[in-house]
C-alpha cells in the first residue's frame, strides 16, 4: 500500500466493502476445504464471513485437541482463569496454505487499556474542547457524515454518564451505536477504575472533538481472537462503515503470537484498501512498554506500519493557547510515560526512510513508534465522567480518539476518508503541520528535532495539517 503515499487525498480511490469482498474475500474452495476438515474431526461449522476471511468451528475439547494437535489446559492468572495450550497449533499440510491463524483455543487475557487516572480528588482536568482549540482543530468541520469506530475489550458506557458529560460541555450527545462481537456487548461494570474508564474516555473524547460524527463502539472479549474479530468486524461493517478506527488497547509485541501479528497486519492492510484510517495508543509504560526485564519494547498494534501510533505529551495551556509541551514522563514518581521506540517485528517502512529512525534493540532497522502525539499526562489530563463520577484521566488512550476525531473532521472537509494516512503525515511540512516536541524522554529514548521515538512528528496543528494535506501553501 506504500504506493498510495504519492497519491493526494483528492485523487485516492478506495475499494467499497462490497468490492473488497468480491476481490479479496475468502475463496469458496478454501472454505469448502475447511468444512471438509471440520466434518472429518467431528466439528460443527458456525458463522462464515467470506469478506473477513473467517470461518467458525465448534466442538468438544477432545475433538478440538485432535483436530489441531494440541492439549488444552486450564490456567489461573491475576487477570482470571483461561484456557491455553503448550504445543503449536497444527493443521493438515494441504490446508495450511489457506490458513493465517487458528484463534480461540487460547483464551488468555492479552490486552491492557492505555489510560492513567489522576488520583488527586481536587484535580479539575482540561476541557476536551479547549484542548481541541489549542491544537487548532479546523473550524467549520464537525465530523458530520463520518463514522468513527472504537474498539473496546471490557466495560461499557451509560446513557446517564454521556448525557452528564456532553451537557457539561454544552453539546448534545452524539449518535452512538454499540456493536457486539463474539457475544460481548456494552456492559458497564460500575467500577470507575476498571475498563469503564477506557470506554467512556474514548467515547467522550471522540464525541467532544467531532460532535456530529457517528460513533460505533465494537465490544469484544479481551483475547487475541477477540481483537482479530473486533478489528475485522469494524473494517468490514457495511452498516456503520467507519472511516476511522481508534484503538486504545494493546500489549508488548512479544506478548502476541506470530499468527496474531500476521492476522492483524493483514486486517490493517484490508483497512487501507478500503480507505479506513487506523490509530492506536503507543502505551503508557515508557520505553519498556511494561516488560518485566526492563528491555526496550514497543506496543502492538501501534507498531504496525499500517496503523498510526499515538504517543503522549504533557501540555501546559494559558486559556486555549499552548505555553509548553514536552514528552510525558512521570516515571520518577512511579507513574507512567509515553510508549515509543523501534519495532523488532516490523521493518522500516518507506515513509520513515528519511526520519533517522534508530535501529531496533536487536540491531535491525525497524518501524519507529509513535507517528504522532497529543496530551496524555494524567496531571494535565481530561475532565470526563465515568460511572457517575467526574474524573480526570490521561494516558495515550486519550490520544488515539483525539486524532480519530481530527481525521473525522478531515474526512468531512475532503468529502472522503483519508484512509492509509501514514505516508501522508510524513510528506507534509513538519514544522507547520505539527507542534514538534523536542524536550524530554520516555526512559529509553529522548525527544529532539524532527521525528523522535517518544512523540513522533509531534502534536497536531490541525488547521495547518489540513491545509498541507490539501497542498495549500503554509501561512507566512
Amino acid at each position: 500500500m506504500d504506493h498510495l503515499g504519492a497519491v493526494p487525498v483528492s485523487r485516492r480511490r478506495y475499494l467499497t466493502r462490497r468490492e473488497f469482498a468480491e476481490r479479496h474475500g475468502a475463496r469458496p474452495g478454501d472454505l469448502d476445504a475447511v468444512r471438509r476438515f471440520a466434518t472429518e474431526y467431528g466439528l460443527r461449522v458456525g458463522e462464515t464471513a467470506p469478506e473477513r476471511r473467517t470461518i467458525q468451528l465448534r466442538g468438544a475439547p477432545a475433538a478440538l485437541e485432535r483436530a489441531f494437535g494440541v492439549a488444552l489446559h486450564a490456567y489461573d492468572s491475576p487477570s482470571g482463569s483461561f484456557r491455553s495450550h503448550g504445543a503449536p497449533v497444527r493443521v493438515p499440510s494441504d490446508l495450511a496454505p489457506a490458513i493465517v491463524g487458528v484463534f480461540g483455543l487460547d483464551s488468555r487475557p492479552l490486552l491492557r487499556p492505555h489510560l492513567r487516572w489522576n488520583a488527586d480528588p481536587s484535580a479539575l482536568g482540561l476541557s476536551i474542547p479547549t484542548v481541541g482549540t489549542a491544537y487548532a482543530f479546523p473550524s467549520g468541520n464537525t465530523g458530520a457524515g463520518v463514522t468513527i469506530g472504537i474498539l473496546e475489550f471490557g466495560g461499557g458506557y451509560s446513557t446517564a454518564d454521556l448525557q452528564r458529560f456532553f451537557t457539561g460541555i454544552g453539546r448534545g450527545v452524539p449518535s452512538i451505536v454499540a456493536v457486539g462481537v463474539d457475544g460481548v456487548g456494552n456492559a458497564p461494570t460500575g467500577d470507575a477504575q476498571g475498563p469503564d474508564g477506557e470506554v467512556e474516555l474514548d467515547v467522550e473524547m471522540a464525541g467532544a472533538l467531532a460532535p456530529q460524527a457517528r460513533i460505533a463502539v465494537y465490544f469484544a472479549p479481551n483475547t487475541e481472537q477477540g481483537f482479530v474479530d473486533a478489528l475485522t468486524t469494524a473494517l468490514h461493517d457495511a452498516t456503520n462503515q467507519p472511516a476511522i478506527v481508534s484503538i486504545s488497547w494493546g500489549g508488548p509485541e512479544e506478548s502476541w503470537s506470530l499468527q496474531g501479528l500476521d492476522a492483524l497486519e493483514q486486517a490493517a492492510q484490508d483497512g487501507a484498501a478500503q480507505g479506513v484510517t487506523i490509530l492506536a495508543a503507543a502505551g503508557d509504560q515508557g520505553a519498556s512498554d511494561g516488560e518485566s526485564s526492563g528491555a526496550l519494547a514497543v506496543d502492538f498494534p501501534a507498531s504496525s506500519p499500517y496503523v498510526i501510533g499515538c504517543g503522549g505529551t504533557r501540555l501546559t495551556l494559558s486559556g486555549s493557547s499552548i505555553v509548553s509541551e514536552v514528552v510525558w514522563n512521570d516515571l520518577s514518581q512511579g507513574e507512567g510515560a509515553t510508549g515509543g521506540g523501534v519495532s523488532e517485528e516490523f521493518g522500516l517502512p518507506s515513509y520513515q526512510s528519511a526520519s533517522d529512525v534508530p535501529d531496533a534493540p536487536n540491531g535491525a532497522p525497524g518501524r519507529g513508534v509513535p507517528d504522532v502525539a497529543g496530551n496524555a499526562d494524567p496531571l494535565t489530563g481530561y475532565a470526563v465522567v465515568v460511572d457517575g463520577q467526574a474524573s480526570v484521566i490521561g494516558g495515550t488512550s486519550a490520544v488515539a480518539p483525539l486524532w480519530a476525531a481530527l481525521f473525522a473532521r478531515f474526512a468531512q472537509a475532503f468529502g472522503k476518508p483519508l484512509g492509509y494516512a501514514n505516508p501522508l503525515l510524513y510528506g507534509v511540512p513538519e514544522a507547520t503541520a505539527f507542534h514538534p516536541i523536542t524536550s524530554g524522554g520516555n526512559g529509553g529514548y529522548s525527544a529532539g528535532p524532527g521525528w523522535n521515538p517518544c512523540t513522533g512528528l509531534g502534536s497536531p496543528n490541525g488547521a495547518a495539517l489540513l491545509a498541507a494535506l490539501r497542498g495549500e501553501p503554509a501561512d507566512p
